[in-house]
């Protein structure tokens, strides 16, 4: 029970934090939403966001499940936190890192979807914003000389 609702806290907890980033990239203010965002990793997952910038995306869930023993709920926080770092890296112009990190969040989604076997309205707009995304920033790559 205390582990579902520490679970729970960070769930509410992440929604706060990605609620305050958007609206500091959206303001410009790209330094202070970086601070957030390296603040978070930390406090809501116990390592640094360049540990997690290291996994491939196609060893994340084998990573951080076996050998670090998150649970799907971390891998829903990560999720986010992806999504977030994907956004401030857009807005700073640095697309491929984005890219890699909107293809980090979809792995988990994609994941999370089929451990859980439940269907969420929330990840299905999520993963239709981040698949949007992925062709986007795919295609401008492509198109790069």
């Amino acid at each position: 029970m205390f582990q579902k609702d520490y679970i729970l806290r960070m769930v509410e907890m992440i929604g706060d934090l990605i609620a305050a980033l958007l609206g500091l990239i959206k303001k410009g203010d790209l330094e202070q939403a970086e601070k957030i965002l390296e603040r978070g990793y930390f406090e809501l997952l116990r390592s640094d966001a360049s540990f997690f910038q290291l996994i491939p995306k196609e060893q994340l869930t084998e990573k951080l499940l076996g050998d670090h023993h998150y649970t799907n709920g971390h891998l829903e926080v990560l999720s986010e936190l992806f999504f977030a770092e994907a956004r401030l890296s857009e807005a700073q112009n640095k697309l491929s890192n984005s890219l890699i990190y909107y293809e980090k969040s979809l792995v988990l989604l994609d994941f999370l979807e089929q451990e859980d076997k439940t269907w969420s309205a929330k990840r299905d707009e999520r993963k239709s914003l981040l698949k949007e995304r992925i062709a986007i920033l795919s295609e401008r790559e492509a198109d790069k000389p």
